[in-house]
């Protein structure tokens, strides 16, 4: 292979290499809903611990790259670290005292399929959320993620061919 033609090769595969540096910050300003009302002088809290939100924010960085998305770049990384918050934060609890307590943070709750008064009963469809997981894995679990999907799907349009 010719040198000269590395980057057409790349070019034409639709391949990035770029890497994107969304902030806590731009997440503040941009998804306001996760943070408590600031206090006085006092910045606002993140309703995910600081470790999870830099967790989120460096999986964004990566994985919603500037070169494919383009203008949509900052909507998009935050479309991500919402829909990864939002995901966390349904597990979210204070403390369990039980391994099972623990565990059922982490049942996968569908949409509810039916519900019934007398006696109280309720049943869910999680094959809704399931049924997408094949080519968009857990997008399809939060309304961020399937805007996330939506965009990549528009970011991601267009042939590729390596040569």
């Amino acid at each position: 292979m010719k040198p000269q033609f590395q980057g057409i090769r790349a070019a034409a595969a639709n391949i990035s290499e770029g890497r994107g540096s969304y902030t806590a910050e731009m997440f503040r300003e941009d998804f306001p809903q996760f943070f408590e009302p600031p206090v006085e002088t006092e910045p606002p809290i993140c309703h995910v611990p600081p470790v999870m939100l830099e967790e989120f924010l460096r999986q964004a960085s990566a994985a919603v790259t500037p070169d494919r998305f383009l203008d949509g770049w900052r909507y998009c990384c935050g479309l991500y670290v919402a829909h990864q918050a939002a995901l966390y934060l349904r597990t979210y609890e204070e403390s369990s005292a039980t391994p099972a307590q623990a565990a059922a943070t982490g049942s996968l709750v569908g949409v509810v399929k039916s519900a019934t008064l007398g006696d109280s009963s309720v049943s869910y469809d999680t094959g809704a959320l399931t049924r997408a997981t094949a080519d968009w894995g857990d997008l399809n679990a939060t309304q961020y993620g399937q805007l996330l999907a939506s965009r990549a799907r528009l970011a991601g349009m267009g042939g590729s061919y390596v040569i």
